[in-house]
């Protein structure tokens, strides 16, 4: 079982913590890292992008963020982040290495497999600047089905037209903003 901390606003842990499947179940607001793997080819900035596997409780089968999970109950962003990164992807990688961007504030209703699923979360969202080739990676089979690269505004544009139904135009617009400045 997965038991998270329930946050409040601003991403602090109220002192309650419930098991993963209740809070989808009753929208108790949560904590998640979002790690955005990133590298420049032909003057442009690409982005890694992990298929997400046919078992998975919501969004089966769609792209998602490069690394991303849930935080739980006593841990932090950053821990959090690298653990998925390892988990997830093989990669390793150490907290200076990641690149806060800002904490965004997600709230969606939806139903997957006949239930519904009521995801309210605070989102740490951070970048690394990284350039791996798919076939250096080893995959979590249980969570991860593929990965491509893709590039940022290629992606912005897909999101928007609703092929990647999983990904957040405001995170894009994010992250694409981080190069910017």
């Amino acid at each position: 079982m997965e038991w998270l901390d329930e946050v409040d606003a601003s991403g602090e842990p109220t002192g309650r913590v419930f098991e993963r499947a209740y809070v989808h179940a009753n929208g108790i607001r949560h904590r998640t890292s979002h790690v955005w793997i990133v590298r420049d080819r032909d003057g442009e900035k690409e982005i890694l992008l992990q298929k997400r596997s046919m078992t998975k409780d919501s969004f089966p089968g769609d792209y998602d963020i490069s690394s991303a999970g849930h935080i739980p109950a006593g841990s932090g962003f950053a821990e959090s982040a690298l653990r998925e990164l390892k988990e997830e992807l093989g990669l390793d990688a150490r907290e200076e290495d990641l690149v806060m961007i800002d904490d965004l504030a997600i709230s969606n209703e939806l139903v997957f497999y006949g239930k519904p699923f009521r995801d309210s979360q605070i989102s740490r969202v951070y970048y690394l600047q990284m350039d791996v080739e798919p076939d250096q990676l080893t995959l979590q089979q249980s969570e991860v089905d593929s990965v491509m690269w893709i590039g940022l505004e290629e992606c912005i544009k897909r999101t928007k037209n609703g092929e990647f139904p999983c990904l957040f135009p405001d995170e894009l617009k994010m992250l694409k903003d981080a190069f910017s400045t």
